[in-house]
Parts: C-alpha cells; structure tokens; sequence
C-alpha cells in the first residue's frame, strides 16, 4: 500500500513569492523525508548549482485526494541545511521561541479577489458593475459570485484540520475573506500558507483564478488586506499592555519597518480611502477602520483583549507579519515589565 504526499513550499518570487508544488509515493505509514528540487526554475538559485532542499514542518490530510493521503509544508533549505534566504520561516521560529512565554496569539483575516479573464468574478464584460455596497456578507445572486468555490474550500480546510474560523463576503464582488485562528505565531503562519494552496487549487478546479493582488481593481473599489489580529497573554488580562502595543507600533522607524515589509503595492491599497490609512502615517484608535490599527470597541468596554493591525496587503507573507509583530510588541511589553 502507498499514499500520495503533495510537497508544498514558497518559492523565491519577488516581490511577492509564489506557492509550488509536487507529489511524492510514499509507503503506507511512512513519514514525509526530507526531499530537493530545481530551484533555478523557482527564483531559488542559479542553473550550475541548482538543488535544493525540502523539509517537512507541517503535515495534514489532504481533502483533495481524500483517503490517507497527505499535504506537506516544507521549509527550503541549502544542501548544507541553512536556511534559504527566501525561507522566511526560518527567520520567525527564533523570534516566535524567544517571546513564547507571552504567549502570542494571532488571528488573520485573509482577503483575496477571483478573477475569470481579466476582470474580476462578477464584472460585466465591457462595463462595470453596480458601486460597492450591497456585495459586502451579500446574499443573492446580484450580489454574490463564487460562492460555491467558496464553500468546498471552507470545506476543504475543515477537512485538512487547518485553524479556520469564518468566511464572509467581501466589500467588492467577486472578492471574499476566510479568517485563521486564533493560534500561535508558526502555527496561524503555516494554516494560512495551506489555506491559500487549497484556495488555489479548488479555484483552478473551476476555471477562477484566485489573486492576492492589494488592488485588484483600480478606481472606486477596496483594496484587498490580510488584517492581523494580535495579543499577548498581558494584553488579554489587562488594558495598558493594549496601549503599550499600539504605542510602540508607532515609535520611531517602526511604521515603515512594517509597512516597507507588509506586501507589495501597499501605497495603493493604503491611500486613507477605502477603509484605510494613509501607508505613511501611523494612528491608533476604537473602533477606527480608518486608523493603521483598531482597538476593537468591546476591548476598550472589557479594558483586555487584541489590537488589529490593519496594514498588511492581501499578498502579505505570514511569517514575515507575525515576525514583525511579535518582535515589536512582545519587546516593548517585555521593557514596560507587563508580561
């Protein structure tokens, strides 16, 4: 007996890295090996010394192909077993280690937009569709396009055992938003990065494809986010290490560092319209979808609970936006003594 094990990593894509994937037979209980591929056809190296090296980290069913068989997250690795430097997980696991006992939770509210052709799933051909309003939790064919991929890959993820948490529709038609969470820094990282293989998967099985792209249609229309839910064990018992987070994601180079690293063509997503900030400008505020970050307003009532950063780009890698939050927040929080 034998199962199939899909092999999936990210590529070397800049600026916004891509999933690949490749199926290995394996016998009947054995454990996903360490396996290679051809990294110059990935962006992750050069033609005269082209292997590379794929380590399992996370291994769940796979609901495509049913039965025993398995999805395989992999870390990209050197033949020597460094890191790769596209390999952005590696970079978060120390971080996520050095501030574990604050006890990081993470939820991320994944937007993505499907596309036939050119346009956008529920755009007319030749013209545009009503102004967005209606579309957004739409109910009614009017309003809502694609919901039958939507609901097998919900599906799908239930059945891969992935920290999923809600779907809704999204503010522009044709665009949606499934939630990851709550869960640890590596783990919400790991779900989110399998989420998103199954979402394409299950899209191409329709003939759709599904994009991340922060601004998948130009003019009057949201953007596409990847708002990130965080808190610490401090941060849900109390509400000044609430404030200190927010206050220290606003200090000195910290919003560029941030922004520089939360998905390509951030500036035209965040533009102060739309539901946004301004990319440049950092703000804080209750109940604000205006500001960089939200205070949900039933955290300022119970005085504890998690901030919302509301920057990161659809096309955000994971890893790199827990890193950044974890290093920022749990550093300041560790300083101010409220750990």
């Amino acid at each position: 007996m034998s199962y199939k094990a899909e092999y999936i990593w990210i590529d070397g894509t800049e600026p916004t890295a891509l999933l690949r994937s490749k199926t290995k037979i394996l016998a009947d209980g054995a454990e996903p090996p360490v396996w290679g591929f051809d990294g110059s056809s990935t962006n992750q190296a050069e033609g005269h010394s082209s292997d590379r090296v794929l380590r399992p980290v996370f291994v769940c069913p796979d609901p495509i192909r049913g039965g025993d068989n398995k999805l395989v997250l992999c870390e990209v690795e050197e033949i020597n077993g460094d890191a790769h430097v596209s390999n952005t997980r590696a970079l978060l696991r120390p971080i996520a280690e050095q501030y574990a006992a604050q006890e990081s939770w993470f939820g991320i509210e994944q937007e993505y937009t499907f596309f036939k052709g050119s346009r956008p799933l529920g755009f007319p051909e030749g013209g545009f569709p009503a102004p967005q309003g209606h579309y957004y939790c739409g109910v009614g064919a009017e309003a809502v396009f694609g919901r039958e991929i939507v609901e097998l890959h919900l599906d799908r993820c239930l059945a891969a055992g992935l920290a999923i948490s809600g779907i809704n529709a999204e503010v522009m038609p044709g665009q949606w938003e499934f939630q990851v969470g709550p869960a640890g820094p590596l783990e919400v990282a790991d779900h989110l990065w399998v989420a998103r293989y199954l979402l394409y998967r299950t899209a191409e099985e329709y003939g759709v494809e599904a994009t991340l792209d922060a601004k998948p249609a130009r003019g009057d229309w949201n953007g596409a986010g990847a708002h990130t839910n965080f808190s610490t064990k401090a941060m849900r018992e109390g509400y000044e290490a609430i404030i200190t987070a927010c206050e220290a994601l606003g200090e000195g180079d910290k919003p560029m560092e941030h922004v520089r690293q939360y998905g390509a063509d951030i500036e035209s997503r965040l533009t102060g319209a739309h539901e946004t900030a301004p990319w440049n400008k950092y703000s804080y505020g209750v109940s604000d979808r205006g500001a960089s970050v939200r205070i949900p307003w039933q955290v300022e009532v119970d005085k504890k609970g998690y901030i919302e950063d509301r920057r990161p780009n659809a096309n955000v890698d994971p890893y790199v936006v827990a890193r950044l939050l974890v290093n920022t927040c749990c550093a300041a929080l560790e300083k101010a003594g409220q750990v």
